[in-house]
Formats: structure tokens, C-alpha cells, sequence
């Protein structure tokens, strides 16, 4: 059975009417899946559906019926490690989120080759798609970058968007299936184009805040990055001792029994600007190397992170939007999703994803404008016009 998104639904799903975007999840496993979302979403005439689910087998044909059935939409998606929908945290389903023509226009191109990194080819579509989509008076641009999080090559992705759309805000997520770093899917208008990076860039008259929330903050345990692989995102050393040894020591943990819940809640952060930013582990490599999920350069300094409350944080950082959102797209880490479910505070975070209708999925990585960061929530807060502007 499907699951609205919005509370109050008007003609156009939402507060706000055919403006508000509308979003729906059904079972993955529903064989009328597909129809319920195309009858839910027919009624917004939507110029772009977004498509968030897992198992990834669902999504293909989930993509080409929604294609035949609603004329002119643009279709884009990935799968993904957990979905965001009415309920919630959710596990193998399909989130469908579709934008109305009426309050926007979209534009979106295939990145192929991810794993290839052919930056040249990528800057070439984008200033072509950028000079095909001038900005309209009035109106908001943002992204949207969907990456193949197998791939590893985030780093280089937001570099190059930064370089072709350097004044356009660009949130987004690495795909992912399940908990695992297994294969992913990347769907455009859809056809399923495997290792690829999927950018949509969309205009709205509606107002645009971006949203990013991590629950640590820096102690006064430092350590330089002596040695480092940037572009494996491996640090064999970090104060010129094996990284994953002084890791452990800076923790307070035994080094030969690290693992996932040890990263989860005692990350690295990296400082950017006056902000620091998580480089989450992802595990130990040979010889004592800590294999990371984003890039690190030797020299770099790092800070171990504390967490904080994960959700009272998140509840200051949403209660700081000027109005209430009509819908919030959101990409939510999958190490803080584990988080919050092994402190058993799944029902609280529904309750503020449900307050402030936040509607995405789980990520191996989160994009926020030229930063690739991790155990982050990221995302776009879509609200209607300031009444004083």
C-alpha cells in the first residue's frame, strides 16, 4: 500500500497546492507499485520524478512504467541503503518524489565512466547543459548529484561540478544497496546506466535553503596525516605511526578490535573553512592502514569527533528554516541511520522527518557544494515565496 508524503494534501499533493512537490513509497516488492505511484503522481503533472529504493532490480522496471505513463517527466534515481518516507527510516522500498511543472523546470545528465574519472567529458556536459538552462528571473537553480558510491571518486565529481556550476548549491548522495559497499544502480529517463553519476539541475520559484547537520563536534585530540593515498582513500600513517594504531590510541580503543559501531562513534574530522567535516573509516587495511569513505591528503590535519544528541541537534538545525518546509529532500548518512537505531530512537527521528516532510534515502556518502562528507545529513528545505520579498 502506498504512503503519502504529505499532510493537508491539496489539488497538487501538498500545502502550497500544485506547487509542493509530491512524494510517495510503496513496497518494493508490490507488483502494482508502479501504477499506485503513477496514479499518485499524475495529478501534479510533474516535470521530474526522483526514485530512491532498494533491492535495485525494483527500480528499472519501476522507471520505464512511470516513463510510459507520464508524458514530458524527466526520471532519475539510485538505489540506495535505506529509504526516507512517510514512515520514516524504511527498508526495501521505492520513495518517488515528483516535482510539478508548474513551480519547475529540470534539466539532468548521465556522468558515465565514474570509476574512470573523465573529467574533460564530464565538464563538457555540464557547460552544455548549464548553457542550455539559463537561469530564469525570479527563480532558484540547485543540484542534484546521485554517485555510484562503489566507485569512490565523489572528491573529483564535486571538484568538476563546482568548476562547470560554481554558483548553482549542489546536494546529493552515494548509492548504495543495503548496508553493504555491494554494486549500485543509477537510473536517467529510465534506462539503468551502471557506474555512472547522475546530475539534475532544477530551477524552482519556490524559495531554496540548503540543510546539513552532523551530530559531532571536534576534541582536543589532533593527529597529521604523514602518510596517505588520496585517491584509495587510505591514511597508513597518521603522526608518523600505523594510522590504525594511533587511531585507537587517540579513541581509548584496543587496536585489534576495531569495527564499525567503533568508527560510527568516534569519526575523523577534517576542517574546512571554519567548519569541520566528517571523513568517516570504513575499516583496517593491510598493514594497519584505516580505509576511509572520501579522500584524505597527506598533511592534512585531523581532529577525533564526540558525538552529540543526534536528534535534538538535528530538531535546532530544522527549527532554524525561515518557514516551515513544504518538503525537505534529504540524504542521510546510513552510519548515522545505525546510529540512531542502535540508541533505539527510530520513533523520534520519524517524528521530526514527519514534522518537517523529509522525503530521500540512505547514502554511502553525502555531497555538499564542493564537499564530499560523511555521516552527514544533507538536504534541500523547499518552501514557499518569502511573503516580504
Amino acid at each position: 500500500m502506498a504512503q503519502t508524503s504529505l499532510d493537508d494534501a491539496g489539488p497538487g499533493g501538498g500545502p502550497g497546492g500544485s506547487q509542493a512537490p509530491v512524494a510517495l513509497s510503496v513496497a518494493a516488492e508490490d507488483a502494482a507499485g508502479a501504477d499506485t505511484l503513477v496514479a499518485g503522481l499524475a495529478e501534479c503533472d510533474p516535470a521530474l520524478v526522483l526514485l530512491f529504493g532498494s533491492p535495485r532490480a525494483a527500480l528499472g522496471p519501476i522507471a520505464q512504467r512511470l516513463g510510459d505513463r507520464l508524458a514530458g517527466v524527466r526520471i532519475a534515481g539510485c538505489s540506495s541503503a535505506g529509504e526516507i518516507g512517510a514512515a520514516g527510516y524504511q527498508r526495501d522500498t521505492v520513495v518517488a518524489v515528483g516535482f510539478p511543472r508548474s513551480s519547475f523546470r529540470v534539466g539532468a545528465v548521465a556522468l558515465r565512466n565514474q570509476r574512470l574519472i573523465p573529467v574533460s567529458a564530464w565538464l563538457s556536459q555540464l557547460r552544455q547543459l548549464r548553457d542550455e538552462f539559463p537561469p530564469r528571473a525570479g527563480w532558484s537553480q540547485f543540484g542534484i548529484l546521485l554517485a555510484d558510491g562503489s566507485a569512490s571518486q565523489e572528491d573529483v565529481l564535486v571538484t568538476a561540478l563546482d568548476a562547470a556550476l560554481p554558483d548553482v548549491p549542489v546536494v546529493g548522495g552515494s548509492a548504495g544497496e543495503g548496508v553493504d559497499f555491494g554494486q549500485s544502480c543509477q537510473i536517467l529517463d529510465g534506462a539503468v546506466i551502471p557506474g555512472a553519476a547522475i546530475f539534475v539541475l532544477v530551477e524552482t520559484s519556490l524559495a531554496v535553503s540548503e540543510v546539513s547537520f552532523a551530530h559531532f563536534t571536534p576534541t582536543e585530540k589532533r593527529a597529521v596525516v604523514t602518510s596517505a593515498d588520496p585517491g584509495g582513500r587510505v591514511i597508513h600513517e597518521l603522526n608518523a605511526e600505523p594510522a590504525a594504531q594511533e587511531y585507537a590510541r587517540l579513541a581509548g580503543l584496543d587496536p585489534a578490535r576495531l569495527d564499525r559501531a567503533d568508527f560510527a562513534r568516534h569519526p575523523l574530522l577534517l576542517k574546512t573553512g571554519r567548519r569541520h567535516h566528517v571523513r568517516a573509516i570504513s575499516g583496517v587495511g593491510q598493514g594497519g592502514a584505516l580505509q576511509l569513505m572520501s579522500a584524505v591528503e597527506t598533511g592534512s590535519g585531523l581532529a577525533l569527533g564526540q558525538a552529540g544528541d543526534v536528534t535534538a541537534g538535528f530538531a535546532d538545525t530544522l527549527d532554524a528554516l525561515p518557514r516551515l518546509p513544504l518538503m525537505v529532500l534529504g540524504f542521510d548518512c546510513i552510519l548515522r541511520r545505525l546510529a540512531v537505531e542502535q540508541a533505539g530512537m527510530t520513533g523520534a527521528m520519524a517524528e521530526l522527518f514527519d514534522r518537517y516532510r523529509i522525503f530521500g534515502f540512505n547514502t554511502f556518502g553525502e555531497q555538499l557544494g564542493a564537499m564530499h562528507v560523511n555521516q552527514t545529513f544533507v538536504g534541500l528545505a523547499l518552501m514557499e515565496p518569502d511573503p516580504a520579498a
